[in-house]
């Protein structure tokens, strides 16, 4: 759902700008309390998880093509603040190295795709985690459904900047109609992804999955021949949960595989929103890329290798690893921060206390 340069006019491109660069101030400040110990060394892998599972387009209906969004599972592994960061990460990366939506268009696209998917997302987790059963499978359940919903809300939310700022006259309705019509089945493949990988972590590390925190596995005693539910065990924390390496070093390599190899075999169709593009007429005053010329990643692959497998594998590797990095160093930044911010608190009252 990249949009690109051309699609929306410059003044609602920029007051979009504003908002995302806004979102992120505030996601930035409120990372703080989410990156502990344990969230932050995996923050960055989930950008670049992210970031190589969208490069894997799956078909969705005849000759329409749809990939992850990712608000939601980066908003149910590291938290709905982190998530805004891992995502607007992700999207800088796609923009910057390989001019994947537009430059002036990065502030759409952070506010519909990242902003808009992990708000939705976190909402309709939160509210299914008070009905469903306080289970790995309630929690797997709560995130494939607000994954799913979360895909057409973006949708929606794009349609909106559209009639807002659209640069073609095509009835809002139709777009409306049509984006909804297409993301609705997007949803469904956004919900399995995100339940698959979700479920995946809280198989073997429930304590580092944000949105599973304070999560109970009801364990059944037999008393007197009858079932009784025994209390509750704690949830493991960091010290007796173990180290989160062989997880990390398993996700990078998963990461690396799915865009190194797999992405070949991804479905080369328009996905959603290109697709509802060009049915509808609002992509007739389209701009090219203003580093699609220039950049040696453009279109995902590397410029001077021949060989259309070998181009395609190594810029997903080079997009994964770069996206890591970026995403690792912000990350840590904030986190330092957070350190820094608790010191100097502790500080302070150690100092008002030595003065009473």
């Amino acid at each position: 759902m990249h949009v690109p340069d051309g699609f929306i006019n410059a003044p609602v491109s920029a007051a979009a700008g504003v908002v995302a660069a806004g979102a992120v101030a505030v996601s930035l400040r409120g990372a703080r309390k989410e990156l502990d110990e344990r969230v932050a060394p995996l923050a960055g892998l989930v950008a670049a998880f992210i970031f190589a599972v969208q490069m894997l387009n799956f078909p969705v209906a005849a000759g329409t093509s749809g990939h992850l969004l990712g608000g939601a599972l980066a908003a149910v592994l590291v938290g709905p603040w982190t998530g805004v960061l891992c995502v607007a990460v992700v999207l800088l990366m796609q923009g910057v190295l390989f001019a994947d939506g537009g430059l002036t268009a990065l502030g759409v696209n952070i506010t519909v795709m990242g902003v808009t998917t992990v708000v939705v997302a976190w909402a309709v987790f939160r509210g299914l985690r008070l009905v469903l059963p306080r289970t790995r499978g309630g929690v797997t359940a709560a995130t494939f459904v607000a994954a799913a919903v979360s895909v057409p809300a973006s949708a929606a939310v794009f349609t909106l900047v559209y009639a807002v700022g659209g640069t073609t006259d095509v009835p809002v309705g139709k777009v409306l109609t049509a984006m909804l019509g297409v993301h609705v089945l997007i949803g469904v493949g956004e919900a399995v992804i995100t339940a698959l990988t979700v479920g995946a972590v809280l198989a073997v590390r429930p304590d580092l999955v944000h949105g599973a925190r304070g999560l109970t596995a009801p364990l059944k005693l037999r008393v007197g021949g009858e079932l009784v539910d025994a209390a509750p065990a704690a949830d493991p924390g960091p010290a007796t949960a173990g180290s989160p390496k062989k997880l990390w070093a398993g996700g990078l390599l998963t990461a690396l595989v799915l865009a190194g190899v797999v992405s070949f075999y991804a479905s080369a169709s328009p996905d959603g929103l290109e697709k509802v593009a060009a049915d509808q007429g609002i992509d007739a005053k389209v701009e090219e890329h203003a580093a699609a010329a220039d950049s040696p990643l453009a279109d995902y692959g590397v410029r001077g290798i021949g060989s259309a497998r070998l181009s395609g594998g190594l810029a997903g590797v080079i997009g994964v690893t770069a996206t890591l990095a970026v995403g690792t160093g912000a990350f840590w930044i904030t986190r330092r921060r957070r350190a820094a911010g608790s010191g100097a608190g502790a500080g302070a009252g150690a100092d008002s206390g030595a003065r009473v």
